[in-house]
């Protein structure tokens, strides 16, 4: 075959540039670059399935004097949640033509260059999307993002293989609210009300994500007064502001993945993104020459989900822009 002579070289490319795919992909996306920040892009090594112990619920105290009695029957105390591993994979090809065309190794390697970084963009840009989404896409071989963890209505459907509407597993349903009317004088007491439904005494949100439409209504509110970015997020191209403490960013513009009308209020310390250590951005199986083309391909692939330890923490504000709709709550833990 003509490209043959190439094939070490396109192989040793690929996988050079592992580590920095993984890296651009979370400098991609906010949310992922804040993880990161934290730690919580945990890799995991085997098994048949993702696991997130839950901590749920609380042991016995008993006040007592004397010789009262002291029950120490134990509780269920702990439980977890299973989330399947998803796999993508992002092909890149070179014909034996075109290897030909850009005979000569500096040309050969700009050629795969250029390939390599379309593969790159692609990679980024389709798993920043995935991370909004509720797992339904490509038929449910995509990992459920935001739309899935911290849902629109949190009382229905299934999370981790947790039934968030059987009775007893409100401790798994994240905060929402639907708003009518939300505007720039009203979207800061919105959002405190929000945030408030998401805090637990030291446990509070440090990640709000916005749409273009959220975002804009926050920041027209801080006009008359003085505004204070995050510097390490805005360091790493993102755009943010402040909101308790909490950096508030959007996902917005062109090619922006956040839900239109939605700010997500997020605990990260509670979520994670758990890619598989021979599937992170890395180059599957070993040489794909095509039996009847004269070409030469490679498959970067990865695999994991997003995963979630603590529903009830994280909310999601929605903006109604319906007429004659009404303001609703749900997700409100018991």
């Amino acid at each position: 075959m003509a490209n043959s002579n190439y094939n070490d070289l396109f192989t040793t490319t690929l996988e050079s540039r592992a580590g920095k795919l993984a890296d651009n992909v979370s400098k991609n996306n906010a949310l992922l670059s804040k993880l990161k920040t934290k730690d919580n892009v945990r890799v995991i090594t085997g098994g048949s399935k993702i696991l997130e112990e839950l901590e749920y619920g609380e042991g016995d105290m008993v006040w007592y004097s004397g010789y009262d009695t002291i029950d120490y029957t134990p509780k269920q105390l702990f439980t977890a949640a299973e989330y399947a591993i998803k796999l993508c994979a992002v092909p890149v090809a070179v014909s034996g033509e075109d290897l030909l065309k850009n005979s000569g190794k500096e040309q050969v390697l700009e050629l795969m260059e250029k390939r390599i970084q379309n593969a790159e963009k692609t990679m980024c840009n389709q798993l920043s999307a995935a991370l909004y989404g509720d797992g339904t896409a490509s038929n449910g071989k995509a990992i459920g993002g935001l739309k899935l963890l911290v849902a629109d209505s949190p009382s229905t459907g299934t999370v981790g293989n947790i039934n968030r509407a059987t009775s007893g597993n409100e401790f798994w349903r994240n905060q929402a609210k639907t708003v009518s009317g939300l505007s720039s004088s009203n979207i800061i007491q919105t959002m405190d009300e929000m945030y408030m439904k998401c805090s637990r005494g030291v446990d509070k949100p440090d990640l709000i994500v916005a749409d273009d439409i959220m975002y804009a209504m926050y920041e027209q509110a801080l006009q008359p007064q003085q505004r204070f970015s995050d510097p390490k997020l805005a360091d790493a191209g993102f755009t943010n502001l402040k909101f308790k403490g909490a950096e508030v960013i959007f996902d917005g513009g062109q090619g922006g993945h956040c839900p239109a009308n939605h700010m997500y209020f997020l605990n990260t310390d509670y979520l994670y993104l758990r890619p598989h250590k021979d599937r992170n951005m890395k180059v599957i199986g070993g040489d794909r020459l095509a039996v009847n083309q004269d070409a030469l391909y490679r498959i970067i692939g990865w695999a994991g989900n997003m995963t979630m330890s603590n529903a009830a923490l994280q909310g999601v504000l929605i903006n109604n822009t319906s007429t004659g709709g009404q303001e609703s709550n749900s997700g409100e833990t018991a």
